[in-house]
Protein backbone atom coordinates (compact mmCIF):
# COMPACT_ATOMS: atom_id res chain seq x y z
CA UNK A 1 0.00 0.00 0.00
CA UNK A 2 1.20 3.70 -0.38
CA UNK A 3 3.17 5.38 2.40
CA UNK A 4 0.14 7.09 3.93
CA UNK A 5 -1.69 3.92 4.56
CA UNK A 6 0.06 1.38 6.84
CA UNK A 7 0.20 -2.34 6.11
CA UNK A 8 -2.29 -4.20 7.39
CA UNK A 9 -0.29 -6.25 9.25
CA UNK A 10 1.31 -4.09 11.36
CA UNK A 11 -2.51 -2.94 12.56
CA UNK A 12 -3.64 -5.00 15.93
CA UNK A 13 -6.69 -6.81 15.91
CA UNK A 14 -8.49 -4.23 16.97
CA UNK A 15 -6.99 -1.45 15.06
CA UNK A 16 -8.14 -3.40 11.65
CA UNK A 17 -11.85 -3.64 13.26
CA UNK A 18 -11.97 -0.24 14.10
CA UNK A 19 -10.93 0.56 10.50
CA UNK A 20 -14.50 -0.87 9.16
CA UNK A 21 -16.75 1.31 11.71
CA UNK A 22 -17.74 5.22 10.91
CA UNK A 23 -19.53 6.45 13.44
CA UNK A 24 -21.55 9.75 13.47
CA UNK A 25 -20.84 13.34 14.53
CA UNK A 26 -21.88 16.66 14.15
CA UNK A 27 -20.76 18.67 11.50
CA UNK A 28 -20.48 21.69 13.40
CA UNK A 29 -17.57 23.09 15.25
CA UNK A 30 -18.55 23.25 18.91
CA UNK A 31 -19.65 20.37 21.35
CA UNK A 32 -21.96 23.15 22.80
CA UNK A 33 -23.93 22.74 18.89
CA UNK A 34 -24.48 19.17 19.32
CA UNK A 35 -27.91 18.61 18.16
CA UNK A 36 -28.20 14.60 18.63
CA UNK A 37 -26.09 13.55 21.59
CA UNK A 38 -26.98 10.36 22.01
CA UNK A 39 -25.67 9.67 18.71
CA UNK A 40 -23.20 12.39 17.57
CA UNK A 41 -20.03 11.97 19.26
CA UNK A 42 -18.27 14.80 21.03
CA UNK A 43 -14.26 16.19 20.88
CA UNK A 44 -13.11 13.95 23.74
CA UNK A 45 -15.17 10.76 22.08
CA UNK A 46 -13.71 11.05 18.76
CA UNK A 47 -10.51 11.51 19.79
CA UNK A 48 -10.20 8.60 21.70
CA UNK A 49 -12.16 6.44 18.61
CA UNK A 50 -9.08 7.92 16.38
CA UNK A 51 -6.32 7.72 18.40
CA UNK A 52 -6.76 4.88 20.68
CA UNK A 53 -8.88 2.08 19.04
CA UNK A 54 -8.39 3.82 15.49
CA UNK A 55 -12.01 3.82 13.91
CA UNK A 56 -11.80 4.13 10.11
CA UNK A 57 -14.13 6.89 9.24
CA UNK A 58 -17.06 9.64 9.95
CA UNK A 59 -20.66 10.32 8.87
CA UNK A 60 -21.14 14.28 9.44
CA UNK A 61 -24.60 16.02 9.82
CA UNK A 62 -25.36 19.92 10.39
CA UNK A 63 -23.66 23.10 9.74
CA UNK A 64 -22.96 25.17 6.59
CA UNK A 65 -20.58 24.29 3.87
CA UNK A 66 -17.67 26.43 4.98
CA UNK A 67 -17.81 24.63 8.50
CA UNK A 68 -17.59 21.62 6.93
CA UNK A 69 -14.45 22.35 5.10
CA UNK A 70 -12.70 23.39 8.88
CA UNK A 71 -14.56 20.12 9.94
CA UNK A 72 -13.56 17.48 8.01
CA UNK A 73 -9.80 19.11 8.03
CA UNK A 74 -10.39 18.84 11.97
CA UNK A 75 -10.97 15.23 11.96
CA UNK A 76 -8.69 14.31 9.22
CA UNK A 77 -5.92 15.99 11.01
CA UNK A 78 -6.96 14.04 14.35
CA UNK A 79 -7.00 10.32 12.75
CA UNK A 80 -3.88 8.55 12.51
CA UNK A 81 -5.02 7.10 9.28
CA UNK A 82 -6.62 9.27 6.83
CA UNK A 83 -10.39 8.99 7.27
CA UNK A 84 -13.53 8.09 5.20
CA UNK A 85 -15.81 11.13 4.89
CA UNK A 86 -19.68 9.94 4.11
CA UNK A 87 -23.00 12.37 4.39
CA UNK A 88 -26.54 11.43 3.45
CA UNK A 89 -26.27 14.42 0.07
CA UNK A 90 -28.78 12.27 -1.93
CA UNK A 91 -30.28 15.86 -3.13
CA UNK A 92 -27.05 17.49 -3.50
CA UNK A 93 -24.44 18.76 -0.73
CA UNK A 94 -27.03 21.96 0.05
CA UNK A 95 -29.55 19.04 0.92
CA UNK A 96 -27.25 18.36 4.32
CA UNK A 97 -24.89 21.93 4.08
CA UNK A 98 -26.27 25.20 3.67
CA UNK A 99 -25.08 27.20 0.76
CA UNK A 100 -23.77 24.44 -1.74
CA UNK A 101 -26.36 23.41 -3.95
CA UNK A 102 -30.10 21.56 -2.83
CA UNK A 103 -31.31 19.43 -5.87
CA UNK A 104 -34.59 18.27 -5.60
CA UNK A 105 -35.24 14.79 -4.54
CA UNK A 106 -34.48 12.67 -7.26
CA UNK A 107 -38.26 11.59 -8.16
CA UNK A 108 -38.06 14.84 -10.01
CA UNK A 109 -35.92 13.34 -12.77
CA UNK A 110 -38.10 10.89 -13.46
CA UNK A 111 -40.66 13.31 -14.21
CA UNK A 112 -38.64 14.69 -16.19
CA UNK A 113 -38.05 10.96 -17.95
CA UNK A 114 -41.77 10.43 -18.89
CA UNK A 115 -40.97 12.79 -21.68
CA UNK A 116 -37.33 12.74 -22.25
CA UNK A 117 -35.55 10.24 -20.85
CA UNK A 118 -32.19 11.00 -22.45
CA UNK A 119 -32.81 14.60 -21.04
CA UNK A 120 -33.72 12.90 -17.66
CA UNK A 121 -30.21 11.56 -18.09
CA UNK A 122 -28.36 14.21 -18.55
CA UNK A 123 -29.53 16.11 -15.70
CA UNK A 124 -28.37 12.93 -13.74
CA UNK A 125 -25.74 12.97 -14.86
CA UNK A 126 -25.12 16.53 -13.86
CA UNK A 127 -25.95 16.11 -10.56
CA UNK A 128 -24.01 13.49 -10.05
CA UNK A 129 -20.70 15.56 -11.18
CA UNK A 130 -21.80 18.67 -8.78
CA UNK A 131 -22.61 16.59 -6.10
CA UNK A 132 -19.27 15.17 -5.95
CA UNK A 133 -17.67 18.31 -7.21
CA UNK A 134 -18.74 20.06 -4.25
CA UNK A 135 -18.42 17.11 -1.46
CA UNK A 136 -14.60 17.16 -2.54
CA UNK A 137 -14.31 20.89 -2.09
CA UNK A 138 -15.26 20.45 1.74
CA UNK A 139 -13.68 17.58 2.54
CA UNK A 140 -16.27 14.91 2.12
CA UNK A 141 -15.24 11.31 0.24
CA UNK A 142 -17.60 9.18 0.29
CA UNK A 143 -21.32 10.48 -1.21
CA UNK A 144 -24.19 7.96 0.53
CA UNK A 145 -26.09 8.06 -3.27
CA UNK A 146 -27.58 7.49 -5.13
CA UNK A 147 -30.59 5.36 -4.47
CA UNK A 148 -30.98 2.33 -6.43
CA UNK A 149 -34.59 1.37 -5.08
CA UNK A 150 -37.71 1.45 -7.30
CA UNK A 151 -40.33 2.82 -5.40
CA UNK A 152 -43.32 1.20 -6.76
CA UNK A 153 -45.23 1.64 -3.51
CA UNK A 154 -47.12 5.23 -2.99
CA UNK A 155 -47.02 4.64 0.40
CA UNK A 156 -43.23 3.95 1.38
CA UNK A 157 -42.42 6.66 3.84
CA UNK A 158 -38.51 5.82 3.65
CA UNK A 159 -37.92 5.81 0.05
CA UNK A 160 -40.19 8.02 -1.80
CA UNK A 161 -39.15 10.65 -3.68
CA UNK A 162 -35.84 9.86 -2.80
CA UNK A 163 -36.50 7.28 -5.85
CA UNK A 164 -35.44 8.36 -9.34
CA UNK A 165 -38.44 6.57 -10.58
CA UNK A 166 -41.40 3.72 -10.13
CA UNK A 167 -40.06 1.31 -12.76
CA UNK A 168 -36.73 -0.68 -12.88
CA UNK A 169 -35.80 0.79 -16.42
CA UNK A 170 -35.54 4.21 -15.53
CA UNK A 171 -34.46 4.16 -11.92
CA UNK A 172 -31.07 2.35 -13.63
CA UNK A 173 -31.10 4.94 -16.60
CA UNK A 174 -30.49 7.95 -13.86
CA UNK A 175 -28.76 6.05 -11.48
CA UNK A 176 -25.93 5.10 -13.31
CA UNK A 177 -26.24 8.63 -14.86
CA UNK A 178 -25.31 10.05 -11.97
CA UNK A 179 -22.84 7.33 -10.59
CA UNK A 180 -20.89 8.43 -14.32
CA UNK A 181 -21.46 11.95 -13.55
CA UNK A 182 -19.93 11.64 -10.09
CA UNK A 183 -16.83 9.45 -11.20
CA UNK A 184 -15.16 12.34 -12.29
CA UNK A 185 -14.25 13.58 -8.91
CA UNK A 186 -12.19 11.37 -6.41
CA UNK A 187 -15.40 10.38 -4.13
CA UNK A 188 -17.03 6.74 -3.36
CA UNK A 189 -20.71 6.81 -4.47
CA UNK A 190 -22.85 4.15 -3.16
CA UNK A 191 -26.01 1.86 -4.42
CA UNK A 192 -28.18 1.27 -2.13
CA UNK A 193 -30.53 -0.23 -0.09
CA UNK A 194 -29.69 -3.93 -1.25
CA UNK A 195 -31.34 -5.75 -2.41
CA UNK A 196 -34.04 -3.25 -2.91
CA UNK A 197 -36.27 -1.18 -0.26
CA UNK A 198 -38.79 0.27 -2.66
CA UNK A 199 -42.29 -1.85 -2.07
CA UNK A 200 -42.45 -1.49 1.77
CA UNK A 201 -45.05 0.52 3.57
CA UNK A 202 -43.14 0.50 7.18
CA UNK A 203 -40.32 2.49 8.04
CA UNK A 204 -37.36 0.91 8.65
CA UNK A 205 -36.18 3.27 11.02
CA UNK A 206 -38.31 2.31 13.03
CA UNK A 207 -39.55 -1.22 12.67
CA UNK A 208 -38.60 -4.13 10.37
CA UNK A 209 -40.07 -4.36 6.95
CA UNK A 210 -40.71 -7.78 5.45
CA UNK A 211 -41.01 -7.87 1.56
CA UNK A 212 -42.56 -11.22 0.67
CA UNK A 213 -42.04 -11.38 -3.03
CA UNK A 214 -40.47 -14.22 -5.03
CA UNK A 215 -37.14 -14.47 -6.29
CA UNK A 216 -38.50 -14.22 -9.54
CA UNK A 217 -40.46 -10.98 -8.74
CA UNK A 218 -36.59 -9.80 -6.92
CA UNK A 219 -35.07 -10.14 -10.57
CA UNK A 220 -37.04 -8.61 -12.54
CA UNK A 221 -37.90 -5.19 -10.20
CA UNK A 222 -35.81 -5.10 -7.37
CA UNK A 223 -32.22 -6.41 -8.43
CA UNK A 224 -31.47 -4.70 -11.76
CA UNK A 225 -30.79 -1.61 -11.00
CA UNK A 226 -28.19 -2.68 -8.41
CA UNK A 227 -26.47 -4.58 -11.16
CA UNK A 228 -26.36 -1.78 -13.52
CA UNK A 229 -24.65 0.39 -10.90
CA UNK A 230 -22.38 -2.66 -10.32
CA UNK A 231 -21.98 -2.82 -14.16
CA UNK A 232 -21.25 0.98 -13.93
CA UNK A 233 -18.30 0.97 -11.39
CA UNK A 234 -20.75 2.01 -8.15
CA UNK A 235 -17.95 2.22 -5.49
CA UNK A 236 -20.19 0.95 -2.78
CA UNK A 237 -23.39 -1.36 -1.92
CA UNK A 238 -25.24 -0.07 1.10
CA UNK A 239 -27.54 -3.30 2.73
CA UNK A 240 -32.08 -2.78 3.65
CA UNK A 241 -32.97 -3.15 7.60
CA UNK A 242 -35.80 -5.60 5.72
CA UNK A 243 -36.38 -9.25 5.37
CA UNK A 244 -37.21 -11.01 2.66
CA UNK A 245 -38.16 -14.45 3.13
CA UNK A 246 -37.25 -15.68 -0.20
CA UNK A 247 -34.05 -15.13 0.22
CA UNK A 248 -33.66 -15.62 3.80
CA UNK A 249 -36.86 -16.43 5.83
CA UNK A 250 -34.26 -15.72 9.62
CA UNK A 251 -32.45 -12.66 9.03
CA UNK A 252 -32.62 -9.15 7.25
CA UNK A 253 -30.61 -8.30 4.86
CA UNK A 254 -28.18 -6.32 6.39
CA UNK A 255 -27.61 -9.67 9.16
CA UNK A 256 -27.99 -12.00 6.06
CA UNK A 257 -25.04 -13.44 5.01
CA UNK A 258 -27.64 -15.10 1.75
CA UNK A 259 -28.11 -11.59 1.18
CA UNK A 260 -24.52 -9.70 1.57
CA UNK A 261 -22.51 -12.57 0.65
CA UNK A 262 -24.06 -15.15 -1.70
CA UNK A 263 -26.24 -13.10 -3.91
CA UNK A 264 -24.46 -9.33 -3.79
CA UNK A 265 -20.69 -10.66 -3.13
CA UNK A 266 -20.69 -14.07 -5.00
CA UNK A 267 -23.95 -14.34 -7.63
CA UNK A 268 -23.85 -10.45 -8.16
CA UNK A 269 -19.95 -10.31 -8.34
CA UNK A 270 -19.70 -7.25 -6.47
CA UNK A 271 -16.22 -6.66 -5.68
CA UNK A 272 -16.43 -3.04 -3.54
CA UNK A 273 -17.54 -1.92 -0.24
CA UNK A 274 -20.63 -3.47 1.67
CA UNK A 275 -21.64 -1.09 3.83
CA UNK A 276 -24.61 -1.36 6.41
CA UNK A 277 -26.76 0.86 6.47
CA UNK A 278 -26.88 3.32 10.04
CA UNK A 279 -26.90 -0.02 12.39
CA UNK A 280 -29.09 2.26 15.21
CA UNK A 281 -32.22 2.40 13.46
CA UNK A 282 -35.07 0.31 14.89
CA UNK A 283 -35.29 -2.42 12.18
CA UNK A 284 -31.85 -3.33 13.50
CA UNK A 285 -31.17 -2.14 17.13
CA UNK A 286 -34.39 -2.63 18.42
CA UNK A 287 -34.16 -6.53 17.83
CA UNK A 288 -30.29 -7.68 17.81
CA UNK A 289 -28.84 -4.38 20.35
CA UNK A 290 -25.52 -2.89 19.39
CA UNK A 291 -23.36 -6.11 19.91
CA UNK A 292 -24.48 -8.37 18.56
CA UNK A 293 -25.66 -6.75 15.58
CA UNK A 294 -21.96 -5.93 15.12
CA UNK A 295 -21.23 -9.42 14.61
CA UNK A 296 -23.75 -10.43 12.88
CA UNK A 297 -23.06 -7.98 9.97
CA UNK A 298 -19.69 -8.51 9.55
CA UNK A 299 -20.44 -12.54 9.70
CA UNK A 300 -22.92 -12.03 6.93
CA UNK A 301 -20.20 -9.71 4.70
CA UNK A 302 -20.43 -6.12 5.56
CA UNK A 303 -17.09 -4.45 5.55
CA UNK A 304 -18.01 -1.21 7.09
CA UNK A 305 -20.65 -1.04 9.88
CA UNK A 306 -22.50 2.41 10.02
CA UNK A 307 -22.86 4.04 13.29
CA UNK A 308 -23.39 1.64 15.27
CA UNK A 309 -24.89 3.07 18.52
CA UNK A 310 -21.48 2.44 20.83
CA UNK A 311 -19.10 2.37 18.74
CA UNK A 312 -16.33 1.24 21.14
CA UNK A 313 -18.93 -1.99 21.94
CA UNK A 314 -19.12 -2.58 18.38
CA UNK A 315 -15.24 -2.80 17.93
CA UNK A 316 -14.80 -5.18 20.91
CA UNK A 317 -17.86 -7.22 20.29
CA UNK A 318 -16.85 -8.13 16.28
CA UNK A 319 -12.61 -8.72 18.34
CA UNK A 320 -14.16 -11.31 20.74
CA UNK A 321 -16.39 -13.21 17.52
CA UNK A 322 -12.69 -12.97 16.04
CA UNK A 323 -10.63 -14.76 19.54
CA UNK A 324 -14.04 -16.53 20.03
CA UNK A 325 -13.03 -18.33 16.27
CA UNK A 326 -16.78 -17.25 15.63
CA UNK A 327 -15.36 -14.75 12.72
CA UNK A 328 -11.60 -15.76 11.11
CA UNK A 329 -9.06 -13.29 10.92
CA UNK A 330 -9.19 -13.76 7.56
CA UNK A 331 -12.31 -12.44 6.93
CA UNK A 332 -11.78 -9.20 9.27
CA UNK A 333 -8.22 -8.68 6.74
CA UNK A 334 -10.50 -8.88 3.62
CA UNK A 335 -12.82 -6.19 4.62
CA UNK A 336 -9.80 -4.14 5.33
CA UNK A 337 -7.78 -4.40 2.83
CA UNK A 338 -11.28 -2.97 0.19
CA UNK A 339 -11.27 -0.07 2.68
CA UNK A 340 -7.47 0.20 1.84
CA UNK A 341 -8.26 0.13 -1.84
CA UNK A 342 -10.96 2.80 -1.24
CA UNK A 343 -9.20 5.14 0.44
CA UNK A 344 -6.47 5.11 -2.07
CA UNK A 345 -8.87 5.86 -4.39
CA UNK A 346 -10.16 9.09 -2.50
CA UNK A 347 -7.92 9.82 0.17
CA UNK A 348 -4.34 11.84 -0.21
CA UNK A 349 -2.80 13.90 2.64
CA UNK A 350 -1.05 15.79 -0.01
CA UNK A 351 -4.22 17.47 -1.07
CA UNK A 352 -6.51 19.73 0.59
CA UNK A 353 -10.46 20.41 0.39
CA UNK A 354 -11.79 23.45 1.37
CA UNK A 355 -12.30 24.68 -2.53
CA UNK A 356 -14.97 27.06 -1.55
CA UNK A 357 -15.25 29.05 -5.03
CA UNK A 358 -16.27 25.65 -6.13
CA UNK A 359 -19.77 25.89 -3.84
CA UNK A 360 -23.09 26.96 -5.87
CA UNK A 361 -21.41 27.95 -9.32
CA UNK A 362 -23.74 29.55 -11.73
CA UNK A 363 -23.74 26.30 -13.52
CA UNK A 364 -25.00 24.25 -11.02
CA UNK A 365 -27.53 26.86 -10.05
CA UNK A 366 -28.67 27.05 -13.76
CA UNK A 367 -29.04 23.12 -13.54
CA UNK A 368 -30.97 23.07 -10.53
CA UNK A 369 -32.91 25.61 -11.87
CA UNK A 370 -33.98 23.76 -14.75
CA UNK A 371 -34.87 20.65 -13.07
CA UNK A 372 -37.13 22.29 -10.86
CA UNK A 373 -38.62 23.93 -13.91
CA UNK A 374 -38.91 21.13 -16.06
CA UNK A 375 -40.10 19.02 -13.27
CA UNK A 376 -42.88 21.33 -11.83
CA UNK A 377 -46.69 21.08 -12.87
CA UNK A 378 -48.53 23.86 -13.38
CA UNK A 379 -52.03 24.48 -13.61
CA UNK A 380 -53.81 27.69 -14.98
CA UNK A 381 -57.42 27.24 -15.57
CA UNK A 382 -60.15 29.50 -16.96
CA UNK A 383 -61.71 31.01 -15.40
CA UNK A 384 -59.70 30.88 -12.51
CA UNK A 385 -59.77 31.97 -8.69
CA UNK A 386 -57.12 34.79 -8.84
CA UNK A 387 -58.77 36.31 -11.67
CA UNK A 388 -59.36 38.94 -9.32
CA UNK A 389 -57.12 39.23 -6.41
CA UNK A 390 -57.69 39.35 -2.59
CA UNK A 391 -57.24 42.86 -0.71
CA UNK A 392 -56.43 40.47 2.04
CA UNK A 393 -56.03 37.18 1.26
CA UNK A 394 -54.55 34.46 4.05
CA UNK A 395 -51.39 32.61 2.83
CA UNK A 396 -51.35 29.60 4.96
CA UNK A 397 -48.68 27.41 4.96
CA UNK A 398 -48.53 23.87 6.34
CA UNK A 399 -44.70 22.37 7.12
CA UNK A 400 -44.22 19.22 9.26
CA UNK A 401 -41.72 20.81 12.01
CA UNK A 402 -41.11 24.53 12.25
CA UNK A 403 -38.80 24.10 14.58
CA UNK A 404 -36.40 22.07 12.53
CA UNK A 405 -37.37 23.76 9.21
CA UNK A 406 -34.59 24.91 7.20
CA UNK A 407 -36.03 26.20 4.00
CA UNK A 408 -38.33 28.07 5.85
CA UNK A 409 -37.73 31.90 7.65
CA UNK A 410 -39.11 35.30 7.49
CA UNK A 411 -37.54 36.24 4.46
CA UNK A 412 -38.42 32.91 2.41
CA UNK A 413 -40.47 33.01 -0.99
CA UNK A 414 -43.30 30.82 0.40
CA UNK A 415 -43.58 33.50 2.84
CA UNK A 416 -42.90 36.58 1.95
CA UNK A 417 -43.65 36.98 -1.85
CA UNK A 418 -47.57 36.06 -1.77
CA UNK A 419 -47.75 39.57 -0.18
CA UNK A 420 -47.41 41.20 -3.40
CA UNK A 421 -50.52 39.80 -5.06
CA UNK A 422 -52.74 40.47 -2.01
CA UNK A 423 -52.08 37.30 0.17
CA UNK A 424 -51.04 39.48 3.52
CA UNK A 425 -52.22 37.52 6.38
CA UNK A 426 -49.81 34.56 6.86
CA UNK A 427 -50.10 31.33 8.99
CA UNK A 428 -47.63 28.78 9.36
CA UNK A 429 -48.77 25.36 10.98
CA UNK A 430 -46.96 22.64 12.09
CA UNK A 431 -47.25 19.53 14.15
CA UNK A 432 -46.55 21.20 17.04
CA UNK A 433 -49.63 23.80 16.30
CA UNK A 434 -52.83 22.81 18.24
CA UNK A 435 -55.66 21.88 17.15
CA UNK A 436 -58.35 24.48 15.51
CA UNK A 437 -61.92 23.12 15.31
CA UNK A 438 -62.01 23.96 11.78
CA UNK A 439 -65.92 25.09 11.59
CA UNK A 440 -66.92 27.89 9.29
CA UNK A 441 -68.65 29.95 12.54
CA UNK A 442 -65.49 30.00 14.73
CA UNK A 443 -62.55 30.28 11.93
CA UNK A 444 -61.73 33.56 10.09
CA UNK A 445 -62.87 33.37 6.61
CA UNK A 446 -60.26 34.69 4.01
CA UNK A 447 -59.20 34.20 0.55
CA UNK A 448 -56.26 31.69 0.63
CA UNK A 449 -53.50 30.51 -1.06
CA UNK A 450 -52.63 27.02 0.94
CA UNK A 451 -48.98 26.05 0.79
CA UNK A 452 -47.93 22.39 1.39
CA UNK A 453 -44.69 21.20 2.56
CA UNK A 454 -45.41 17.82 2.21
CA UNK A 455 -42.97 14.27 1.32
CA UNK A 456 -41.79 11.00 3.29
CA UNK A 457 -40.67 11.47 6.83
CA UNK A 458 -38.46 8.72 7.87
CA UNK A 459 -38.51 8.33 11.94
CA UNK A 460 -41.97 8.73 12.18
CA UNK A 461 -43.20 6.59 9.77
CA UNK A 462 -45.41 9.45 7.91
CA UNK A 463 -45.63 8.33 3.98
CA UNK A 464 -46.92 12.15 2.88
CA UNK A 465 -50.59 13.31 3.71
CA UNK A 466 -51.48 14.34 6.99
CA UNK A 467 -54.60 14.92 8.96
CA UNK A 468 -54.14 18.27 9.32
CA UNK A 469 -53.31 18.98 6.13
CA UNK A 470 -56.46 16.83 4.80
CA UNK A 471 -58.78 18.64 6.96
CA UNK A 472 -57.60 22.27 6.10
CA UNK A 473 -57.91 21.03 2.22
CA UNK A 474 -61.27 19.65 2.71
CA UNK A 475 -62.36 23.11 5.23
CA UNK A 476 -61.19 25.52 2.67
CA UNK A 477 -63.05 23.65 0.03
CA UNK A 478 -66.08 23.71 1.45
CA UNK A 479 -66.30 27.02 3.12
CA UNK A 480 -65.10 28.34 -0.71
CA UNK A 481 -61.75 29.81 0.71
CA UNK A 482 -59.00 27.93 -1.31
CA UNK A 483 -57.93 30.35 -4.33
CA UNK A 484 -55.44 28.20 -5.13
CA UNK A 485 -52.47 25.48 -4.10
CA UNK A 486 -49.01 25.02 -3.88
CA UNK A 487 -47.84 21.68 -3.07
CA UNK A 488 -43.81 20.92 -2.63
CA UNK A 489 -42.52 17.63 -1.81
CA UNK A 490 -44.88 14.62 -2.75
CA UNK A 491 -46.40 13.90 -5.95
CA UNK A 492 -48.56 11.45 -4.70
CA UNK A 493 -50.13 14.07 -2.38
CA UNK A 494 -50.79 15.90 -5.61
CA UNK A 495 -53.08 12.83 -6.82
CA UNK A 496 -54.86 12.50 -3.59
CA UNK A 497 -56.07 16.02 -3.78
CA UNK A 498 -56.86 16.20 -7.69
CA UNK A 499 -60.37 14.48 -7.61
CA UNK A 500 -61.74 17.12 -5.38
CA UNK A 501 -60.15 19.78 -6.48
CA UNK A 502 -62.23 22.40 -8.32
CA UNK A 503 -61.57 23.03 -11.97
CA UNK A 504 -61.46 26.57 -11.64
CA UNK A 505 -58.31 26.41 -8.50
CA UNK A 506 -55.02 27.12 -9.89
CA UNK A 507 -52.18 24.97 -8.92
CA UNK A 508 -48.70 23.98 -8.72
CA UNK A 509 -46.67 21.15 -7.89
CA UNK A 510 -42.68 21.11 -7.03
CA UNK A 511 -40.78 18.03 -6.04
CA UNK A 512 -38.41 21.40 -4.25
CA UNK A 513 -39.33 22.58 -1.11
CA UNK A 514 -35.67 24.22 -0.59
CA UNK A 515 -35.77 28.54 -1.38
CA UNK A 516 -35.13 28.20 -5.13
CA UNK A 517 -38.24 25.26 -5.57
CA UNK A 518 -40.49 28.16 -3.45
CA UNK A 519 -39.43 30.78 -6.07
CA UNK A 520 -39.96 29.24 -9.20
CA UNK A 521 -43.22 27.78 -7.96
CA UNK A 522 -44.68 30.80 -6.64
CA UNK A 523 -43.66 33.22 -10.21
CA UNK A 524 -45.29 29.85 -12.47
CA UNK A 525 -48.92 30.77 -9.68
CA UNK A 526 -48.62 34.09 -10.35
CA UNK A 527 -47.46 34.32 -13.88
CA UNK A 528 -50.52 35.89 -15.65
CA UNK A 529 -50.51 38.59 -12.72
CA UNK A 530 -47.41 40.35 -13.41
Amino acid sequence: MQSFLPDIDSLTLTQQVAQMVTVRTSGYLFDHQIQYPSWEANAATLRYLFEDLGVGGVILLGGSAGEIALRTQQLQDQAKIPLLISADIEEGVGQRFSGATWFPPPMALNAIAQTNLSVACDYAEKMGAVTAQEAVAIGINWVLAPIVDVNNNPDNPVINVRAFGETTEIVSKLATAFIRGAQSYRVLTTAKHFPGHGDTAIDSHLELPVLSHDRARLERVELPPFQAAIQAGVDAVMSAHLQIPALDDRYPATLSPKVLTEELRQRLNFQGLIVTDALVMGAIANRYGVEESAVLAVEAGADVLLMPLDAEKAIHAVCAAVTANRIAPERIRASVERIWRAKLKVCSPSETPSLMSQLAEPSAIATNTEILQASMRVHHPTPSRLDRLPDTGRNLILIDDGIDCDFLGRTAPAIAAPSQFGFTHVEVIDRYTPTLSLDSNLTSSYPTLLQLFIRGNPFRGSAGLTETAQNWFEFLLKSQQLQALIIYGSPYVLEQFLPLLPSEVPYVFSYGQMQLAQEIAIAALFAQKK
